[in-house]
């Protein structure tokens, strides 16, 4: 016995090791051997099977770890030897599993974790078999939540979860056990082919899993002392039994639909109605129950949300538990309080205003009072929520106390309670706007110092910054928080070799947040502190966040200055000449790319704010932008350039023939000049470029080179389309030796090719463009041979008002606001943000196609049948 157990110890820690070209040669020998082992209880004890089991499932994970290169190899090895083992596995999961027994835990856990790593790498092979194994599996999930409870949640029993390991130092815990079950169905649950085997019993399924995820005694001890620990399980960041239940619960909807959240709507219903019977019954323990089915109901919040009758019931549901449930005591039930304010958050939009209003005052008063950590945990999270939203008569008597709690709260927050505390204070600052004068005295100073603090975590210094910003637009709150900025931020980027790491480059992204939308008057005041400073550190550091923070500042400073800006340093010229330099050396090739990365946005602003002074540079502007396009490693980067150059085209109106020629005159190097090298990276990365405001530029500049049929543009071929590959799934190593392969095909046609993408793009945005029975999709019934005839047509739609509709709808579709304009910047002063790109496509197109229809004729032939389409469906 000793040499099996030394032998298996040994095969344990190889087994890790194991490689593709060791375990195929193995598997057929050592098989047999471990199967011998594990069906021979009476000879051997549980934890030799358990160790074998072990090597069994390292053996069949590393199989199909390989099974994707060598599948038809690996396949035929699992199915020669896997009905043995599936027999074996049934034998030790249909016995109901026993208390205080952690060997028969760990021999059921390794059985599992074979069976989950074959669903996942050999489904086929097992999908026939699995109806065989759910049996016994129900009946280890079913008979092991007595167990669990017992052990675990109730703590009557030892569930040997402290510490308990093997020999070896692997788990033998019953909550490891019970993760690898809900591990388990998981991946049953996410195969589309094999998730049919559970949905008969899907409603017992839910209902089982919302007992597992009661909360622990182990749980409730350690979170009433340790609010870190508690956030981090809110927040799904800790490795627990709540967590798989919920993450099952959530699949359950996603491969389910409605089956998935009926189930989980009426096992939440059954296990509140049998808590309030335990209620009745005095047990200690029926708001655990209570506490789990909230749990479950909230961790698939959204998609019940979704599904209104679903939502509806929902709401109903928790509005009366949590009604009859607030008047129990908070000091014996805190976990129960805090699932109950977190619930009233999640459902806020569908439980009464009434009920909303009740708690929202609780929590209130909660944060404010002397109750259990967890407590204010879940009314932070409720105010989050709820504030938002919140009457403002309910909330304005309360916010000046409200602020001063939360003021406390922050100061004790710790590195985990922190996001939290300042979410929650983020949310009372844009509900309670109209008194935030009274509380900016109150706020500012606590919320300074955390960022003092925090300078150099980015999470906790971009909530600072949000919070900053909401008192900053609150009526009458402006100026007295810059003049509390101000003293301290304006030392600090004037001394910055001073300075600890990552206070310069905070204090920078703090004064873009003071310049951005401000008063001129404020631009002016914090422009004669920092202004210089801020030039000197784009100009000197070498530090690539203090540039790409500076750079931003400097664009803030621009966009709110605009020429007012050159006149405020005294000298003119010098201040426009400080702006120049600094744009050179963020174009500068040898500078890296993430030093320069908001170049594109600075350089916009200059041409959008101080346009005459900018027009007698641009031919050193256009060389220098080419020369940093060449050398740039990031994509992000070159496509902010090219919003330069659209810009540019835009600003050579109506002389775009003359900007044409001013790049042919510029050099590039590998190209035959920089208009070849700008319109063949441009007509790459138009497909990638985001943002509203930066695809009407770019766009819009495209149609005016177009339409000016520069000479020049005919001869330029740039990158068509990509050729589909015939070789089936493409490898890493098959895209090495054959990269992705492209047509050729003119510039102008590519342009054309672009804009129509452009048309496409906005049509997926309507509401409903993606039905099959639009109009839209009704043209590409056309023959292919009359998709050019029909420029010659001049008979008029049938369904031409619909045409109409479904184009105006295409236009207020692509017009909404995206909400990334520009990321920092208004664009609101650009004119080319006013237009409406779908309407202007439209006119261009129709125009241009009148204007020389051979022309027009020749360059639809090398679009594809989609782009055809979309141009079509307009000019018809």
């Amino acid at each position: 016995m000793n040499g099996v157990q030394g032998a298996l110890k040994c095969l344990s820690l190889l087994s890790s090791d194991l490689d593709d070209a060791t375990v195929p040669q193995l598997v057929t020998v050592l098989f047999p051997c471990l199967h011998e082992i594990v069906s021979s209880p009476q000879i051997y004890d549980k934890y030799l099977r358990a160790k074998a089991l072990s090597i069994v499932y390292s053996c069949i994970s590393l199989l199909g770890a390989v099974s994707g290169v060598f599948k038809s190899q690996t396949s035929g090895m699992v199915k020669s030897i896997l009905n043995p083992w599936i027999n074996e596995f049934t034998a030790i999961l249909k016995e109901p599993v026993p208390s205080e027994d952690p060997d028969d835990w760990s021999v059921r856990m390794e059985v599992i974790k074979c069976l989950n790593q074959l669903i996942q790498n050999f489904s086929s092979l097992i999908q026939g078999d699995l109806t065989v194994i759910m049996g016994p599996f129900w009946q280890t999930f079913v008979s092991s939540l007595g167990v669990y409870v017992r052990s675990s949640v109730e703590g009557v029993e030892d569930s040997y979860e402290e510490q308990r390991y093997d020999s070896d130092g692997a788990e033998m815990g019953l909550e490891s056990f019970v993760i690898q079950m809900f591990e388990f169905l998981l991946a049953v649950v996410g195969n589309s082919k094999l998730v049919k085997v559970i949905m008969n019993h899907l409603k017992e399924l839910v209902y089982y899993s919302i007992a597992f995820l009661q909360m622990t005694e182990q749980q409730a001890h350690t979170w009433a002392v340790n609010a870190n620990e508690f956030v981090a399980n809110e927040d799904d960041l800790t490795y627990s039994c709540r967590v798989s239940g919920a993450l099952l619960l959530e699949e359950l909807v996603s491969s389910c639909g409605e089956e998935g959240i009926i189930a989980i709507v009426e096992a939440a219903e059954r296990r509140i109605a049998e808590s309030q019977q335990e209620k009745g019954a005095d047990s200690a323990v029926w708001w655990r129950m209570r506490e789990a089915a909230l749990f479950a109901l909230s961790s698939v919040s959204e998609h019940l949300l979704e599904d209104e009758v679903s939502g509806g019931k929902v709401g109903k549901l928790i509005e009366q538990m949590v009604t009859e449930d607030i008047k129990t005591g908070v000091h014996e039930y805190p976990f129960l309080y805090a699932r109950m304010f977190s619930s009233v958050g999640k459902f806020s939009s569908v439980i009464s205003h009434e009920v909303r209003d009740n708690f929202l005052y609780a929590a209130i008063k909660a944060i404010s009072s002397d109750v259990p950590v967890p407590v204010k945990v879940g009314a932070c999270q409720a105010l989050s929520q709820l504030l938002p939203d919140a009457n403002e008569g309910t909330i304005m008597p309360h916010i000046v106390g409200l602020f001063s709690s939360l003021r406390g709260l922050l100061s004790q927050a710790s590195d985990e309670t922190l996001h939290m505390v300042l979410e929650t204070m983020h949310a009372a600052v844009t509900a309670g706007c109209k008194a935030s004068a009274a509380i900016e005295p109150i706020v500012s100073p606590v919320i300074l110092n955390t960022w003092a603090s925090h300078v150099s975590d980015p999470f906790v210094s971009s909530d600072v910054i949000e919070i900053l910003e909401a008192i900053k637009n609150a009526p009458g709150c402006i100026h007295p928080l810059v003049s509390r900025i101000l003293p301290f931020v304006g030392p600090i980027v004037n001394k910055p070799q001073e300075q600890p790491d990552g206070l310069v480059a905070g204090s920078l992204d703090l004064l873009t947040m003071l310049l951005k939308n401000a008063p001129i008057d404020v631009v002016k005041t914090i422009h004669g502190i920092c202004f210089n400073a801020v030039i000197h550190i784009s100009l000197k550091s070498e530090d690539h966040a203090e540039l790409q923070n500076a750079t931003e500042c400097l664009a803030a400073f621009v966009a709110g200055g605009r020429q007012e800006i050159l006149a405020w340093g005294g000298d003119s010229g010098s201040t426009m000449q400080c702006l120049l330099d600094v744009a050179s050396r963020l174009l500068d090739p040898s500078l890296e790319s993430s030093g320069s990365f908001f170049v594109g946005t600075y350089i916009l602003q200059l041409i959008l704010h101080l346009p005459s002074q900018m027009a007698q540079h641009i031919w050193d502007l256009a060389a220098a932008l080419v020369r940093r396009m060449q050398s740039a490693q990031i994509s992000e980067l070159r496509s902010s350039l090219l919003l330069i150059f659209a810009r540019l085209v835009h600003m050579s109106l109506p002389n775009v023939d003359q900007f044409i020629n001013l790049l042919i005159n510029v050099p590039a190097e590998g190209s035959e000049n920089a208009f070849v090298y700008v319109m063949s990276e441009w007509t790459k990365q138009q497909g990638e470029i985001q943002g509203s405001y930066q695809i009407k530029v770019t766009t819009t500049a495209l149609a005016f080179l177009l339409s000016t049929k520069h000479p020049e543009l005919d001869k330029i071929n740039v990158q068509g389309h990509l050729i589909d590959s015939a070789s089936g799934i493409t490898t890493r190593s098959k895209a090495k030796l054959a990269p992705d392969r492209w047509t050729v095909m003119p510039l102008p046609k590519k342009i054309l090719a672009l804009l129509a993408d452009a048309l496409i793009e906005i049509q997926e945005q309507v509401p409903g463009g993606d039905n099959e029975d639009s109009d839209w999709e009704e043209i590409e019934a056309v023959d292919t041979e009359k998709e050019v005839d029909f420029l010659y047509s001049t008979g008029a739609m049938p369904s031409g008002r619909a045409r109409y509709d479904h184009l105006e709808a295409m236009a207020k579709a692509f017009d909404r606001d995206d909400g990334d304009e520009d990321n920092l910047f208004s664009v609101s002063a650009d004119p080319i943000n006013e237009i409406n790109l779908s309407n202007y496509l439209i006119d261009f197109l129709v125009k241009f196609s009148q204007s020389n229809r051979d022309l027009f004729h020749w360059l639809l032939q090398d679009l594809t049948h989609a782009q055809r389409n979309a141009i079509q469906a307009i000019l018809s």
